[in-house]
């Protein structure tokens, strides 16, 4: 590309990097008027615009990286921004004032801005650069190691066990990897928690599966003779077995640009800058991870760098009003592998005289600490397994809190009176430390910008839109506000009904409604009854009625008649839709024990219909690439074999995952493998608001992994431990403990009960780990109601349960047995083997005989004269139109 030195009218700006701190900039500038006064450039290393880094490992939960976009559609060309995508500066001369892109692209500027970031540190170990060494730090990285996982790998090693390090252990583990992680230091995430902090985090990761190796280093990466990674060699003399390693040892700020152009750097890294994020070089700024702040920090967070951002947007603004950058909260809360980890202020206690508040749990992996001055000041503190209040605490630092600290970390129902809310904040409490929002700016967006959701608060703060943490205290703030000003709060399930869904269940139980149009017209919203309806109530509606159809004296059938109009895609067809409009099959294989002669019968139905065939992680087998009219002949086969429907369509009981359990395992204490077959026929069908996952371990070595279920059960020297709540998937959460040494029969009954409960009481799609999290009380409400009987209702929680095992059909078995349900499984009219006789196929559309009328979609063949056509009739269009 020839050189670009022409002179604009207007002072050029030119923005070197474009990550999340350089979004951000540009969004300041645009906010203050500067992309109109300026000719804005970006020179951005990456072939994609800004995303979402803090969430860069939700790639492996499903977000596609657009998703992890942060740049709004238009967003450039409304401002008048020019970016220039996989194209970094290589050179700044900074007398001439030009900075020069790979490409060859020259460009004059009045203002520079660096936001280079940082780079992934990898240790000077040999073998680093053997094949299978990855690093984690962009969606690139991400996609290599996902490919190279595929076909290369079933063990994997990460090196460094800080905040990125377990965030990519997760990611090796949701790939189905075997997963090491290797900390130098005596803990995992040394930086955020102290020794308690990581003993309840390494227990927790443990139990998950994961092998955690702390106090050693990676002395050498092993390799094959065709130089891929076999393992890895230890400080203290242990090898591992390992086909991918993740280094993820930390990050250095990307300064090497300024310092080739003489800019000044610290000791260890990172441009030096002033209050206002300037340089040496008036001219030049420098914002996010690659500055060295006037405190002599080097900022990792996104927070921070969100500051500087604001900084030098004032400062090329002249705003002499703005407030220069000193040094920024570097808090945090994430949830890594499932476990709530969060830290504010002060929090390993290193001001003199500081007091310390601790409560621990070591059994349910639990730790929090309160770092207090001698005054009551808190000044900080680590959270571990249970973050509920970290909004309300991260705020409340430098000031004393209104009840007792110790108050402050005890769990609910532990005798401590109600927890401290976010309404108890002072209005100068930053509630979003990402944009620097506070209480009082939240409250304003409520009341004097008349904004009614939290979407709305934060498209008008910002507040929310950075790590998302403060999305639930926001949430709780703006209802609040909203309340506090009389106006009333719509808590209606959708626009058609003012009801929850859980006043919904009631009055369907109650009232014996067996139908969504006598409850939409008796019970929805004035102005809907008569209507259709919309696609938030018709299947929440449908869910109800499914779940409580023995009850009710319907049919538990979910396609009969009005009910077949409120299901989604797979239930309408009893299988699962596929992204290439194919369906796959999934019989169900209780507790994944299963006869040779049962495995032939899915060999030969896979091997006749050319079906893609997988062993899921949840111990059965999918066969992929059916096509609709199909289904009925290949479940056919199925259920004569023995088979029935494994739910993997419809938002029910999927699987009841076992290990071998004490018939065959040295280790096993109990028969897991019986256990989950019981479990898995008594729930299979239970329709409720999302899919329920379920797994019983034969001893504490937990190989069915039961604690990230909806429900798990782990067996015991004196019969099972209950955890309810658990989650893999986007927003994974360890299980919680609901009963132990529980017999067989108090196991059965207290899942019937938490079972009911949670169909009871959910919102539409909302899966047991957060309903637990929402529910008024949490844990301890539930365990009072479903133990205890706190409410009265276990009686019929049963009952409606032991209704649904005696009514229990498997709908194929039923579907194979009526022509008429039979009937809604054809296909369009010109698939390929239609079994339409009056439907040609011709290879081109000239071949269309001219003296034959067309047969267009949409024509029935009773209302064709095919005598007056003078022969059969030829579909409009190609087969393969």
């Amino acid at each position: 590309m020839p050189a670009n030195t022409a002179k604009t009218t207007q002072p050029t700006l030119v923005l070197v990097g474009h990550g999340m701190v350089g979004q951000r900039f540009l969004e300041a500038l645009a906010e203050r008027g500067l992309t109109e006064s300026h000719r804005v450039v970006v020179l951005c290393e990456e072939p994609r615009a800004a995303y979402d880094r803090v969430q860069l490992t939700s790639y492996f939960s499903g977000r596609t990286p657009e998703d992890l976009s942060m740049v709004e559609d238009g967003f450039m060309a409304k401002y008048g921004i020019e970016l220039h995508l996989g194209d970094p500066a290589v050179s700044i001369d900074r007398e001439a004032r030009t900075v020069v892109a790979r490409s060859g692209l020259s460009l004059d500027y009045d203002v520079l801005v660096l936001a280079t970031g940082s780079y992934p540190f990898v240790p000077p170990v040999p073998g680093k650069d053997a094949t299978g060494c990855f690093v984690y730090r962009t969606i690139e990285d991400l996609l290599e190691i996902e490919e190279y996982a595929k076909s290369h790998a079933t063990t994997g090693a990460v090196v460094g066990g800080g905040l990125l390090g377990l965030e990519a252990a997760g990611a090796l583990k949701g790939l189905g990897l075997t997963s090491h992680i290797v900390e130098f230091a005596p803990r995992l995430m040394p930086v955020q928690v102290d020794d308690g902090g990581g003993a309840a985090l390494l227990r927790t990761i443990e139990e998950m599966g994961l092998s955690v190796h702390t106090g050693v280093g990676t002395q050498e990466i092993l390799t094959h003779e065709d130089g891929r990674v076999r393992g890895m060699k230890l400080s203290d003399g242990g090898e591992l077995d390992a086909d991918l390693v993740v280094f993820s040892a930390g990050v250095r700020p990307r300064d090497q640009l300024a310092r080739e152009c003489g800019l000044p750097v610290g000791e260890r890294g990172g441009i030096a800058v002033d209050e206002q994020c300037r340089t040496k070089d008036p001219h030049v700024f420098a914002i996010g991870e690659c500055a060295l702040a006037v405190d002599g920090r080097v900022y990792g967070l996104v927070a921070p760098g969100y500051e500087m951002a604001e900084t030098v947007a004032a400062a090329i603004a002249a705003d002499d009003a703005a407030a220069g950058f000193t040094g920024a909260d570097t808090s945090t809360k994430l949830k890594l592998l499932g476990v709530d980890v969060a830290s504010f202020g002060d929090a390993h206690g290193s001001a003199e005289g500081c007091l310390e508040v601790v409560y621990a749990n070591s059994r349910a992996g639990v730790y929090k600490k309160l770092v207090l001055a001698s005054d009551g000041t808190l000044l900080g503190g680590i959270l571990v397994g249970d973050a509920e209040q970290y909004g309300t605490l991260r705020p409340l630092t430098g000031s004393v809190p209104p009840i007792d600290p110790e108050q402050l970390v005890l769990p609910a129902g532990s005798g401590a009176p109600v927890q401290l809310g976010p309404t108890a904040l002072p209005d100068s409490a930053v509630i979003c430390s990402c944009h620097n929002v506070t209480k009082g700016t939240i409250r304003g967006a409520v009341t004097e910008h008349s904004c009614t959701t939290v979407p709305e608060v934060k498209k008008c703060t910002k507040a929310g839109t950075g790590c998302g943490s403060c999305v639930k205290v926001l949430g709780q703030l703006v209802t609040a506000e909203l309340e506090a000003g009389g106006i009333e709060v719509d808590k209606g399930l959708c626009r058609d009904f003012a009801q929850t869904r859980q006043e919904l269940y009631e009055i369907v139980l109650a009232l014996h409604i067996t139908s969504y149009r006598e409850l939409l017209d008796n019970h929805g919203r004035e102005e809907a009854r008569g209507g259709e309806g919309c696609e938030i109530c018709k299947p929440a509606v449908a869910s109800i009625i499914a779940s409580l159809a023995p009850a009710l004296g319907a049919s538990g059938y979910v396609l009969d008649g009005e009910q077949a109009a409120l299901q989604d895609t797979n239930d309408h067809f009893l299988a699962n839709l596929q992204k290439n409009g194919s369906y796959s099959i999934v019989p169900r294989i209780p507790g994944g024990e299963i006869t040779p002669e049962k495995l032939i019968v899915i060999g030969e139905v896979a091997r006749d219909y050319g079906l893609y065939t997988k062993i899921t992680g949840g111990q059965r087998i999918d066969l992929f690439g059916a096509r609709v009219e199909q289904l009925p002949q290949i479940w056919g086969r199925l259920v004569d074999a023995g088979f029935e429907s494994g739910h993997a369509y419809g938002k029910s009981l999927r699987t009841v995952k076992s290990c071998v359990g004490s018939t065959w395992c040295r280790y096993g204490v109990q028969d897991s493998v019986r256990m989950a077959i019981d479990l898995e026929l008594r729930y299979r069908g239970l329709r409720s608001p999302h899919k329920l996952k379920s797994a019983v371990s034969g001893c504490q070595r937990e190989c069915a992994e039961a604690q990230s279920k909806d429900f798990g059960v782990i067996a015991t020297a004196n019969g099972w431990n209950l955890y309810v709540g658990g989650n893999g998937g986007a927003t994974p959460r360890h299980a919680d403990l609901l009963g132990q040494d529980l017999s067989d029969a108090e196991l059965v009954r207290l899942i019937d009960r938490f079972l009911m409960f949670y169909i009871r009481t959910a919102e539409p799609l909302e899966r047991t780990a957060a309903w637990l999290e929402r529910i008024e009380g949490g844990l301890d409400h539930v365990k009072d109601v479903v133990v205890h009987d706190s409410l009265g209702i276990c009686d019929q929680l049963e009952s409606l349960m032991a209704e649904h095992v005696a009514h229990y059909r498997d709908e194929w078995a039923e579907t194979l047995n009526d022509p008429e349900r039979l009937a809604r499984f054809v296909s369009f009219v010109n698939a390929p083997d239609t079994p339409d006789p009056l439907v040609q196929f011709v290879a081109e559309r000239d071949q269309i005989k001219p003296d034959l009328p067309l047969l267009t979609l949409g024509t029935r063949p009773e209302n064709f004269d095919l005598a007056a056509a003078g022969g059969a009739p030829t579909l409009e269009g190609s087969a393969s139109a």
